[in-house]
């Protein structure tokens, strides 16, 4: 049986660092509207994908037609993220409105971060974005943006709140996901009491927290293992600098999709001589996707936004066209500008 937790226990006092008044227009700005097309930004991770499929749900529950997509050109989620509900609320870019009258984004950075959708959020009447990301200068037409939020799950689970909602296990489901997936399991410095306030109040629904951490962290196809190989023993150390690159040809022998080497990073940046890691994975189209991770004395968000790309101050990356050995200069380049010779 699925439990609930009701409106009025929710935290209200937890506003997070948005205006109250911010919180009452994208209100009044859904009321005004009979479908509310939602997104996420391209190859979708946890929080993106849940912090979507939460909102959707509540926004269905009110009377709210619902669409809601992400603008890879492969739309398909990603294995890892196939565990969510609400999945029947998605479809490709392609079925998508043109021009929403009011269009909901959810932990994108930027308008290119929304790829193929991009051009909807262009033409929408009324874009609300909802994000944690430093480096959103607020691209549409109303901003929920709070950089201390440690994910945009923290968001969207006030804006359900606002909006009279109520927490089921489908939606803590959902929410939970991109909790834990932004807070590296609890891990990051991000992780306040706030954050563990959030999660009581989601395993309270009675979602099962073992099955979620499984399909998350636990499980990967026999040809991951083999392309990690790979990429480790290319793995590069530079004074405090770790580094490798998995090139698509590698994915390509194990019939590895690129959403399965998103987590890579993760592993090359325990080295305990490294301060910062980069891991470099080429996409289907040949671009190389830049992944990078500081332990808090390097600024990355900055190094990476330099590059064109942004993200958090311990987490961020970014997208190179250049061959592996130009865009890693390119890299060591800028740390030098942040003051960190020695990665250098």
């Amino acid at each position: 049986m699925t439990s609930h937790v009701a409106r009025a226990e929710w935290p209200s006092q937890e506003t997070l660092g948005i205006p109250k008044a911010a919180w009452e227009r994208a209100i009044q700005l859904i009321d005004q509207v009979d479908e509310v097309a939602l997104a996420c930004h391209v190859s979708p991770d946890g929080d993106a994908l849940g912090s979507m499929l939460a909102v959707g749900y509540v926004l269905r529950s009110i009377g709210k037609r619902v669409v809601a997509s992400f603008g890879d050109e492969y739309f398909a989620v990603p294995r890892i993220l196939r565990f969510l509900p609400g999945q029947e609320m998605l479809c490709p870019p392609a079925d998508y409105p043109e021009a929403p009258a009011l269009m909901i984004t959810f932990d994108s950075s930027t308008f290119e971060r929304l790829g193929l959708l991009s051009p909807n959020a262009a033409r929408a009447e009324e874009v609300i974005v909802i994000d944690h990301h430093p480096s959103n200068a607020g691209f549409g037409t109303h901003s929920l943006i709070d950089p201390q939020a440690a994910a945009t799950a923290m968001l969207a689970e006030q804006l359900i709140y606002r909006l009279g909602g109520s927490l089921d296990r489908d939606i803590a489901t959902c929410l939970y996901t991109g909790l834990v997936t932004d807070t590296g399991s609890f891990r990051y410095a991000s992780t306040t009491p706030a954050v563990h306030r959030m999660a009581s109040r989601l395993v309270a629904t009675g979602l099962h927290t073992d099955e979620i951490a499984r399909e998350l962290w636990d499980r990967a196809p026999f040809g991951y293992l083999k392309v990690l190989a790979r990429a480790l023993d290319r793995v590069q150390l530079e004074g405090s600098l770790v580094w490798t690159y998995v090139p698509r040809v590698d994915r390509a022998a194990y019939g590895l999709p690129y959403s399965e080497i998103e987590g890579m990073i993760d592993i090359v940046r325990r080295a305990d001589e490294a301060e910062v890691a980069v891991v470099l994975k080429e996409d289907d189209h040949g671009d190389w996707q830049v992944s990078t991770r500081s332990k808090g004395e390097v600024d990355v968000a900055a190094v990476c936004a330099a590059l064109g790309g942004g993200g958090h101050h311990n987490a961020a990356g970014f997208t190179s066209y250049d061959s592996v050995e130009e865009t890693m200069a390119k890299f060591r380049r800028e740390l030098g500008k942040a003051g960190w010779p020695r990665a250098v």
